[in-house]
């Protein structure tokens, strides 16, 4: 007998199963009828998935993976530990998402994640790092997000949106503009801002000080305090329009030199004002917009925030005299914990990004270290970077290095990498069910 013909047979079977029977909508002659029913409460038809698509299958040979269990936050429960990191696309339209980012992140939704995180999305226009960000500072940017938003739902997968500001790094390239597939500049390119002549806004571009990423950035005016609260009310609008569209939870991202990344380093904010100089006052932006946050969004679902842990600057993080000298793990941990205090429910750790002579100590899943430490303060955390297989994303759960793992540049080479995860684990999850007759051999890691 073929795979094939087995696992017909052993469809045929489970069809009569407890899962099979939620989709038989009534009985003809005694008779059960095979309705292909569709899922309530989301807009248009979709094939309802029973279970969800990512979710083991009943009666399987194997111990479940610590990957594939859920994780309860708030009211939300999220189906298991596999979530999709934001990834700038540079592919919007005056901030409104597109086609593109629909098939992109739809895709993730099909194949068995737990969470995605729409990329970094700025609360207000001059915030993007490109002229083609993704924004949230109208109401015109709502339908789009809300078709993503409603598609992932029918996909029994949560989404959430990452609301950000790009600091002294606004108004850049694209990638593929700047530099080529290598990483190389483009010997054309001879800065790293676009003008107003390609749709920039370089003399718009707002920090903590009047310091540039580099020679090559614009020089950033730096935010006044009424301008900082003015930011942290777009801040409230963003979360108001979140609402609207129906995400399930928000990260707030203070990672990888970016606006509040650029607050708390010593070596990005040289303020003399409440908001600069001590530690206490480098954390203030960050804390107070973490509140705002927290307030606004309410206290049923979700708030993460992404941290670099670290400006992988030269040097200890403090001086002997115990002068902070750049940011590092010492002080994330304190911020860290300062955001659990707030009602942050995740911190989502990464590095980098606000010193352009960073030397990153690059290897298999070289930043887990800094998830760890802050993890063991008693945080949620999700860990990401060079996490690549299986075992490792299982290995950081089990050895309690954090709750959740966050993958991304895996996930644009393999989206089928949850379903993948479940067979080199030897067990079996649902896959959607137009593409169940693709994963038959690792359905038959369960007992059907």
């Amino acid at each position: 007998m073929s795979i094939l013909s087995r696992y017909i047979k052993r469809r045929a079977s489970y069809s009569l199963s407890h899962i099979r029977l939620k989709n038989l909508a009534t009985m003809v002659s005694g008779q059960p009828l095979a309705i292909n029913k569709g899922v309530e409460g989301v807009e248009g038809y979709f094939p309802l998935n029973e279970p969800k698509i990512g979710t083991p299958l009943p009666n399987q040979k194997n111990p479940i993976p610590k990957l594939f269990t859920p994780l309860k936050i708030r009211k939300v429960e999220f189906k298991n530990r596999i979530f999709v990191s934001p990834m700038c696309q540079y592919s919007a339209k005056d901030g409104a998402l597109t086609d593109w980012h629909f098939v992109h992140l739809g895709s993730f939704a099909t194949r068995g994640v737990g969470a995605i995180v729409v990329e970094a999305t700025s609360v207000v226009p001059e915030g993007r790092l490109s002229p083609e960000d993704s924004g949230i500072w109208s109401d015109d940017h709502i339908d789009p997000l809300k078709r993503i938003v409603n598609f992932a739902h029918s996909q029994g997968v949560h989404i959430g949106i990452q609301l950000a500001h790009g600091g002294r790094k606004s108004s850049g390239y694209a990638p593929w503009a700047e530099f080529d597939p290598f990483g190389q500049h483009r010997p054309e390119v001879t800065k790293a801002f676009a003008s107003r002549e390609e749709n920039g806004w370089p003399d718009e571009v707002y920090a903590p000080s009047e310091i540039p990423f580099s020679d090559l950035y614009a020089i950033p005016k730096p935010y006044t305090v009424d301008q900082i609260k003015d930011l942290q009310q777009k801040y409230v609008e963003a979360i108001e329009r979140c609402k609207k569209i129906g995400f399930d939870f928000i990260e707030l991202h203070y990672a990888h030199g970016y606006l509040a990344h650029e607050f708390l380093s010593p070596l990005s904010n040289n303020r003399t004002d409440e908001y600069g100089g001590s530690l206490e006052n480098r954390l203030r932006f960050p804390l107070e917009t973490a509140a705002i946050a927290r307030k606004a969004w309410g206290e049923d679902a979700p708030l993460f925030v992404r941290i670099s842990a670290t400006d992988w600057a030269e040097g200890p993080e403090r001086s002997e005299s115990g002068d902070w000298r750049s940011w590092g793990i010492e002080q994330s941990r304190i911020l860290s914990n300062k955001l659990k205090d707030i009602g942050v429910d995740l911190i989502d750790v990464s590095s980098g990004g606000n010193w352009v002579t960073q030397k990153i100590a690059v290897g298999p899943m070289y930043q887990v270290p800094f998830a760890e430490a802050i993890h063991k303060d008693g945080n949620t955390t999700g860990a990401v970077g060079l996490i690549t297989t299986p075992q490792q994303a299982e290995s950081i759960l089990q050895e309690d290095k954090a709750d959740v793992i966050f993958l991304a540049r895996e996930l644009l080479r393999n989206a089928d990498w949850a379903l993948d995860a479940a067979q080199a684990l030897g067990i079996a999850v649902k896959p959607a069910n137009q593409y169940e007759r693709a994963w038959t051999r690792m359905i038959g890691n369960a007992k059907l």
